[in-house]
């Protein structure tokens, strides 16, 4: 018979000032990567939705 987890609530943590800038520095490093992997889907998309409907939208344009 499988145990019921128990539930446990954290209320404070102790972390040094400097240890957390240190952290949070590393967050930010990570992010950068992260951020031009995801620009760079997210213009392949772009690029492949204007190949799709790039000439029915400048067909439109004209005036």
């Amino acid at each position: 018979m499988p145990e019921t987890p128990t539930r446990i609530v954290i209320t404070d943590v102790d972390i040094p000032f400097g240890r957390l800038i240190l952290i949070l520095l590393k967050i930010a490093l990570a992010s950068i990567p992260a951020a031009i992997i995801l620009a760079i889907l997210v213009n392949v998309v772009v690029g492949l939705v204007f190949l799709l409907f790039g000439g029915m939208m400048s067909g439109s344009m004209h005036w």
